[in-house]
């Protein structure tokens, strides 16, 4: 789901920026905002809440047409299996070339000065940072200013509590050259006894693996009950460990009181482009119809916001929409959770993905031209507001199609059920049910995923054929008229001519127009060599007959 390095046309060249995964990230900004139009000024701005929704504001002013291109990240070429984090594996820092995170920070609701509230201040930060020149500091300090912001982006007078169920959630921090960081959360109500305000643990990392991080949330969240003290040997252990290539897997070794030295496995998917994303979360909010007209105003680039009350909700099915796209990627705004403070991002006139708490709808249904989704469980009706043409983006028969798909795959339990086997595995059956439940989640994940990639290979997959180089070494040339004109359904055909208008798939042809011509490589081409061998089967047989 994510591209390796960034770049910009600049004078009709593509010039590297620089690496979208390199270590330590510099002109971080506050926004959790996603492709071109995050480009944001670097100029100063005030301190605190204040100082970061100016700076969020000022991207709005600021936006401009340069394009931006990306390339598949390199194949993992380490031989599968555990590596074990000790001393002796430091010279071979990694597997993938990637830290598993840069920083771990405590956020913590503490009254403020009139003991009239509370607000969300970071308590903690692992490592720390040393050595920094001056603007690197205040470059820090703004972006931690503004993690509490996504931490508790509810904008309430928070109040102690006695029980609070832990949610897990994560949003994105862009920086001015378009890199991402991820941010993931997890919150909890700390250990103690009488009423208490919850706090968060946030972990900044460059890696997108949603699945990985709740993990190691849960094994964080099992040493919070214990001691805070048991939290960082173990962080330690972590950032020392190389992050795992695609189906690898890194053991951490981990000492707990009266359970001794635990081993704890973490492993990343097979299937990389999918490892920030579950589908399950989505199609638990919607149906197979609904996610189809969110997917069709997606596609063509509109505005998008969805509405519930749990955080989890929203980044889950934020990131599941995204990853719906592949191998295309969403170009433009996208912030899983808005907070309330920066709620007037709604008003800008570029195509976004937006995820708002339900207390906030208020805010929201006032726009026009706007698709607004309410994935609570209590809801009348799902699309609160809608331009009224999304059952008529997608060509009628691939439409069919992609429904008859997805109803192939198995129907899992709700999250909810399996976030207390989870909580509770105990006995072996309930074990056994986590484990079927993981399973189905992962089936739901590759249907769906084939189920969507199928539609682009089905109406783009022939690109190729139209990307004519004049000379060796020189770069290809797109002939759009020439690959539309191409299709023989008037259904399709339409649909394709508004879909190569969209700054997603023009990104996507520029990476192919400077690619040297040969065999390509990944998901999206094999699928699209199979289907083009089937089709050459059937006129055979048509022939035949």
């Amino acid at each position: 789901m994510s591209e390796a390095v960034v770049k910009r046309r600049k004078g009709g060249r593509l010039t590297n920026i620089r690496s979208r995964w390199s270590e330590q990230p510099k002109d971080n900004l506050i926004s959790d905002v996603a492709g071109k139009h995050a480009t944001l000024p670097s100029g100063e701005d005030e301190g605190g809440r204040q100082g970061a929704l100016n700076r969020f504001s000022a991207m709005w002013s600021s936006f401009r047409k340069g394009k931006r291109d990306r390339v598949k990240d390199p194949e993992p070429t380490e031989p599968l299996g555990p590596v074990v984090a000790d001393n002796a594996s430091r010279q071979h820092r990694y597997v993938s070339g990637q830290y598993f995170f840069e920083y771990l920070v405590v956020v913590s609701l503490k009254k403020t000065k009139d003991g009239s509230s509370y607000e969300p201040q970071i308590t903690y930060q692992f490592p720390k940072r040393d050595g920094m020149v001056k603007f690197q500091k205040e470059e820090e300090e703004k972006t931690l200013k503004a993690i509490t912001l996504f931490c508790f982006p509810e904008g309430i007078n928070w109040a102690p509590l006695t029980e609070y169920h832990s949610e897990t959630f994560s949003f994105v921090l862009t920086e001015v050259d378009g890199s991402r960081r991820n941010g993931y959360c997890r919150r909890l109500l700390p250990g103690g006894k009488g009423a208490r305000p919850p706090e968060a643990y946030c972990i900044i990392s460059s890696l997108a693996c949603f699945g990985l991080f709740s993990k190691i949330f849960d094994e964080v969240e099992k040493r919070r009950q214990i001691s805070m003290a048991m939290i960082y040997p173990f962080m330690q252990k972590l950032r020392e460990a190389p992050f795992p290539a695609p189906g690898h897997t890194v053991e951490i070794k981990s000492f707990i009181p009266e359970s001794g030295t635990e081993i704890i496995s973490l492993t990343r998917p097979l299937d990389s482009w999918l490892e920030h994303v579950n589908f399950h979360t989505l199609f638990d909010c919607l149906t197979d119809e609904e996610v189809l007209l969110v997917f069709a105003a997606t596609v063509l680039e509109r505005r998008i916001v969805f509405i519930a009350d749990e955080l989890g909700t929203l980044s889950q099915v934020i990131h599941a929409v995204a990853a719906l796209l592949y191998p295309f990627i969403w170009q433009h705004t996208l912030i899983s959770i808005v907070p309330q403070i920066l709620i007037d991002v709604v008003c800008a006139p570029t195509p976004y993905l937006l995820g708002v708490q339900k207390c906030l709808l208020d805010q929201v249904t006032d726009q026009s031209d706007l698709l607004v989704v309410d994935l609570s469980e209590n809801k009348k009706e799902t699309f609160i507001a809608s331009v009224g043409d999304e059952s008529s983006i997608l060509p009628p028969k691939l439409q069919t199609e992609i429904l008859e798909a997805l109803r192939t795959r198995k129907k899992t339990s709700s999250e909810s059920s399996a976030t207390q086997i989870k909580r509770r595995c105990i006995s072996k059956e309930q074990k056994s049910s986590f484990r079927s439940f993981v399973s189905a989640v992962e089936e739901m994940n590759r249907v769906v995923s084939e189920a969507f990639l199928h539609f682009f290979v089905k109406t783009v997959g022939h690109y190729s054929s139209y990307v004519k180089c004049s000379r060796a070494g020189q770069p290809g040339v797109f002939e759009k008229r020439s690959f539309y004109k191409a299709i023989d359904s008037k259904t399709t055909r339409h649909f394709v001519k508004k879909f190569i208008q969209t700054q997603t798939f023009d990104l996507f042809i520029q990476e192919v127009e400077q690619q040297q011509p040969g065999p390509q490589q990944g998901i999206f081409h094999k699928k699209i060599l199979e289907y083009q061998e089937k089709e050459k089967e059937k006129k055979k047989k048509i022939k035949k007959h």
